[in-house]
């Protein structure tokens, strides 16, 4: 039976080492470093999925601006890892579905996410263009997705999603 939790400072490490894993690279990983850093940081939207104590996964969601040409605040799901040996049993749909939960009862209304289309479809994201959405970064538009966490949140929203300046380094 998985747990899932808003991460502690003791289990950093373990996210750290999960992401690495999980990516085969320490881009990631240093990107949640820097993200934790930053004003942008939710520690409740930073959480784990947990066996036995164990961390098993993590998932981010972070403070992220779209110009509209107003500023909106928004968040940026972003990353999101499973332990290796522990992919494909459904534990990072889960986070996903616990993450997005814990989204909308903290009154948060647009998520953005860069990823597999195939995957985040099936939580609702659709590509940000058909909402005239962009991104700052160069960024596939089939790759680069959002999700309405409250009715109409996208409408009448053109513009451009500004990842922070650490997210170039990804």
């Amino acid at each position: 039976m998985l747990d899932f939790a808003p991460e502690t400072e003791n289990q950093r490490a373990k996210i750290r080492q999960v992401i690495t894993d999980a990516f085969g690279q320490t881009k990631e990983a240093e990107l949640v470093d820097k993200i934790r850093n930053s004003p942008n940081f939710i520690p409740e939207l930073s959480l784990v999925a947990l066996e036995h104590g164990d961390v098993l996964g993590h998932i981010l969601f972070s403070h992220i601006f779209m110009k509209t040409p107003e500023q909106i605040l928004a968040l940026a799901l972003a990353p999101l890892a499973v332990t290796p040996l522990r992919q494909h049993q459904g534990i990072g749909s889960q986070l996903v579905q616990v993450g997005l939960s814990k989204c909308r009862k903290s009154d948060y209304s647009i998520v953005v996410v860069v990823g597999n289309p195939r995957y985040y479809r099936r939580f609702g994201f659709q590509k940000a263009s058909q909402f005239g959405l962009h991104s700052s970064l160069p960024i596939p538009d089939e790759a680069f997705m959002v999700l309405e966490l409250k009715p109409s949140a996208l409408m009448n929203m053109k513009g451009i999603v500004c990842y922070p300046a650490y997210f170039n380094e990804v």
